[in-house]
């Protein structure tokens, strides 16, 4: 991948990685650091599959789990563009299955125990993770063990299915009232079908991936690519995920991504490379434009990185503290730095994988970051806070 010299000294932020593969933490750390839609710095190290001994490389593939939602926002907003929806629509107006949904009491310890909604859930809500859905991974709300019972993110089911599903199980809160994680992106994929006519991947295939030459991304990784998809990695005690050591794990949440399924799931379905998913956030910091390609128009992704939280609800996933930290239309937003970060890091979006592909973008530097590597789960993982303390400093400070 050519870089574009900038002056900049990236050296400290190559050690950390390097250190993390040499330490038995990751498997392999792959990253790139944007000055605007110029690529200043680009670092490769470790395996994609160490046990077949083969080195990463520039063109690796692997899982991006829930970077896929950052996508999925923004081809919803490609028909927002167009004037097919408006985001304060109920979401019964396109996805009728969704049109007599009752919620669980607060503080109920029983899925029995609902109440009518009170305001009907919207699709701003939906892409802000704030409609009353829940995962079903994080045992958040007595709903989660329906979700998993009722398989509504099982890779033999599409997104139909999943939305027919989630009709008949309860919502985990009156919409508008808290941010939760939650399978609405996937929600949001089947928005898309409805409005464009055509299934989610075909859709993301034409409007998207093509235009900007994400060629290596979709939702499944073809027969002649096999040999550059990445094991996928987890610590060898769950329960002390920094000691050393490492056990490749299988492919079981999603299903097998070496051929195709029938879930499309907008919400952590894709794969994607290093290089690709570049291209992606390279349009992102350019307003929209890459190259000769455009894919959304300034003035929708400046909304889509401001707060569409109401007043005094903030973000906070499991076992993960995010504070100063509210929700646009798919991006995270942060509205004060960490202690480490500096003033730049005030108002950058940013969202990431669960085995630990991150991306993030300063608005205040125009410095943006994108680190990838296979270690599950990797959202709380420090190699990912390091690497962006590390590009402040670099670029910053």
């Amino acid at each position: 991948m050519e870089t574009v010299d900038s002056g900049y000294d990236f050296s400290h932020v190559h050690a950390s990685l390097d250190k993390y593969v040499q330490d038995d933490l990751l498997a392999m750390a792959a990253s790139v650091v944007l000055d605007g839609q110029d690529i200043v710095d680009f670092h490769l190290a470790g395996h994609q599959d160490r046990e077949a001994e083969r080195l990463i490389q520039a063109d690796s593939i692997y899982r991006i789990y829930s970077s896929t939602k950052l996508i999925t926002s923004c081809a919803a907003m490609m028909l927002w563009e167009e004037g097919q929806f408006q985001l304060d629509d109920p979401l019964r107006d396109y996805l009728p299955e969704l049109g007599s949904l009752s919620v669980v009491k607060d503080e109920a310890n029983d899925v029995g125990l609902v109440e009518p909604v009170a305001v009907e859930p919207t699709i701003r809500q939906l892409m802000c993770h704030n409609a009353g859905f829940s995962y079903g991974l994080f045992a958040e709300s007595v709903v989660d063990p329906i979700y998993n019972t009722a398989g509504v993110s099982a890779p033999t089911a599409t997104l139909e299915d999943m939305v027919r599903k989630l009709g008949d199980i309860p919502l985990a809160y009156q919409p508008g009232r808290r941010w939760q994680y939650s399978v609405s992106v996937d929600v949001l994929g089947r928005l898309i079908e409805i409005l464009s006519g055509l299934r989610f991947g075909e859709f993301l295939s034409q409007r998207i991936f093509e235009p900007l030459g994400m060629l290596d991304t979709g939702f499944h990784v073809p027969t002649e690519k096999h040999d550059r998809f990445c094991a996928n990695y987890a610590p060898v005690n769950m329960l002390d995920p920094m000691k050393p050591g490492l056990n490749v794990v299988p492919d079981t949440l999603l299903g097998d991504y070496l051929e195709p399924k029938a879930m499309e799931s907008g919400g952590g379905g894709l794969v994607s490379t290093l290089g690709d998913y570049t291209r992606f956030i390279q349009m992102i910091v350019g307003g929209g434009f890459v190259d000769d390609a455009r894919i959304l128009q300034p003035t929708t992704l400046e909304m889509m990185r401001t707060n569409q939280l109401p007043d005094g609800v903030g973000v906070q996933l499991p076992n993960w503290f995010m504070p100063d930290t509210v929700f646009g239309l798919g991006f995270a937003i942060k509205t004060a730095p960490r202690p480490d970060e500096g003033d730049a890091a005030i108002g950058e979006y940013h969202w990431g994988g669960m085995a630990g592909t991150h991306s993030w973008m300063s608005p205040a530097s125009g410095i943006s970051g994108i680190v990838f590597t296979q270690r599950l789960p990797g959202f709380w993982h420090p190699f990912s806070h390091d690497f962006k303390r590390l590009v402040y400093q670099a670029t910053t400070m």
